[in-house]
């Protein structure tokens, strides 16, 4: 590889505790280097075994994103595609299962002719190719890579060893950043450099010498401290980022604009820079987000509401739908199995809007319908996503279609009325892992509905993630109780928006619309939704 137009490879790793948020350093550097010109794009490496999150538990690593192409992946790639506003792909996230899997499946075919399989050179060879990818044919000026995982973990060793082959390969043209933590000692009124330091020998242990070192700290880092770090981390004081705790991620890539991260990176790899980085949309959307003229009650209702990871990209959306609107929207999580008829009032009291949120199992399902069923009375502005959608239809089946026992298969297979069935195509299945419905798939909207209203174009396209649909043959009786099927898939007839032609804002959907919200790009759906919550009374 050669010339100025080649691709650079930049590795974020982590060190000291996890949470530290390599993905939000990743997405704010690759803002600021796409401020300036460049192409980037953003990968994650995953040490865990799963061949990718979609079989995870939310408790366990929050939501599952999906693609473009349908590949369900880290919650980090959300972070990516919001910040860059650019979509993501199955190769932008990798597993260790995944490598495994590739590597396996080569031996059973011979590909390696006999030799003894190992972790060097196969596995480290499989990341380093994985890695490479996404640089192939010069797409990108820069490819962002990050490390999951805390550098010391087990997990982690053969990608240090890749970066550490890749580096020793690339020279210049790669770099590492190395994120790690300052703790403050309130009794002893200091920073503490010396975790940093063992962070780093780490790496030196592995023969990784990090290029640039960003700080996490909740108290600045004075030139003293600096100097201390870059002494014995064999760095230049420059190159010692401070990353300060902050309101809202969204003002990382302004603070890191201030420390020069994209600045230290370009040098370092001795790429002469474009022009400064002109973040003035980005600057405007953080005026708006700090200075609301007004706010807004929103209920969110979901099984995992303790874990705000698990509804990451729902409680985004509503962040940039409620700038785009100049309100702060006030989340008030609640918990769907905590909700009865007792308690409904109390808990929805003073919202001015409802989503009832995705997942899957029966367990708060009663809640969600519960809860539907007082917004939709109320009149109060609803916005159901994917099971969302369904409780919804279940609702107003057993409610005004007089049909008590309706329910949907996967919480009922016997219920005699299956107003939500699964899909004819996942009859078959019985493998979870990347079996649903997945990905982004057309919908044509009906003219004359809120929806159109709301997209202005008859044709959209979103992303899924489901087994179950709409049961098509119950649709006439619903539409003619004035549950409109506003939303369908013009190759299979399925329902992907349902919307009450008798309520103030009333809509469904079986796809999910947060996995498309970004920064420079707002939902539509969000915007409307807040937009009505606001106005009502």
């Amino acid at each position: 590889m050669a010339g100025s137009d080649m691709t650079r490879f930049i590795f974020v790793t982590g060190g000291v505790t996890s949470s530290l948020g390599k993905g939000i350093i990743s997405a704010s550097l690759a803002k600021l280097l796409q401020a300036r010109g460049y192409t980037v794009t953003i990968q994650k490496l995953d040490p865990y075994i799963n061949i990718d999150p979609g079989t995870l538990n939310p408790y366990e690593h929050g939501e599952c994103y999906v693609t473009e192409d349908g590949a369900e992946t880290d919650l980090d790639l959300g972070h990516y595609e919001r910040f860059l506003n650019t979509p993501t792909s199955q190769a932008n996230n990798v597993t260790t299962g995944r490598i495994y899997q590739s590597v396996i499946e080569k031996e059973r075919r011979g590909d390696y002719l006999g030799e003894t399989v190992q972790v060097i050179p196969h596995i480290t060879d499989e990341i380093k190719y994985r890695i490479k990818l996404l640089g192939e044919n010069n797409a990108y000026n820069f490819v962002i890579t990050e490390i999951g995982g805390t550098v010391g973990d087990i997990e982690s060793l053969p990608y240090i060893e890749a970066i550490r082959q890749l580096k020793w390969e690339m020279g210049v043209n790669s770099l590492v950043i190395h994120l790690t933590l300052i703790p403050y000692l309130s009794a002893a009124r200091e920073l503490k450099t010396k975790p940093t330091q063992h962070s780093v020998k780490t790496m030196l242990e592995y023969g990784v010498q990090p290029d640039v070192l960003v700080c996490r700290t909740e108290k600045p880092l004075n030139d003293p401290i600096r100097n201390k770090i870059a002494l014995f981390c064999n760095v230049d004081a420059s190159a010692v980022i401070e990353s300060i705790d902050t309101s809202s991620i969204y003002k990382v890539p302004l603070l890191m604009k201030e420390e020069q991260l994209d600045k230290v990176v370009l040098n370092t790899m001795k790429v002469s820079a474009r022009k400064g980085p002109s973040l003035r949309n980005w600057e405007q959307f953080i005026r708006r987000l700090d200075s609301p003229k007004s706010t807004v009650d929103i209920g969110l209702i979901g099984k995992y509401v303790e874990l705000v990871d698990a509804y990451k990209s729902i409680i985004e959306s509503l962040i940039h739908a409620g700038t785009t609107n100049n309100c702060k929207v006030n989340l008030r999580l609640i918990h769907s199995e905590q909700l009865d008829e007792k308690n409904l009032e109390e808990q929805l009291h003073g919202l001015k809007g409802v989503i009832v949120a995705p997942g899957f199992g029966d367990r708060g399902i009663e809640g969600k319908i519960k809860a539907i069923q007082y917004v939709r009375e109320q009149g109060i502005p609803f916005l159901g996503i994917c099971l969302g959608m369904q409780c919804a239809m279940i609702e107003f089946a057993r409610n005004q279609l007089g049909l008590q026992y309706a329910h949907s298969t996967e919480m009922d297979p016997e219920t005699p009325h299956p107003i939500i069935d699964i899909m004819e195509e996942q009859k078959k299945v019985h493998i979870k892992g990347g079996t649903m419905r997945l990905g982004a798939y057309p919908c044509d909207l009906k003219p004359e509905s809120k929806i159109l209203e709301i997209y202005h174009q008859q044709h959209i396209s979103e992303r899924h993630r489901h087994r179950y649909e709409v049961n098509n043959i119950y649709l006439e009786r619903f539409e003619k109780a004035g549950m409109l099927a506003s939303g369908i898939n013009p190759e299979s007839g399925l329902v992907e928006i349902i919307e009450l032609t008798n309520h103030p804002w009333f809509i469904g959907v079986q796809f999910h619309p947060e996995y498309k919200s970004t920064v420079d790009k707002p939902h539509p759906l969000f915007i409307s939704f807040v937009s009505a919550a606001k106005k009502w009374k």
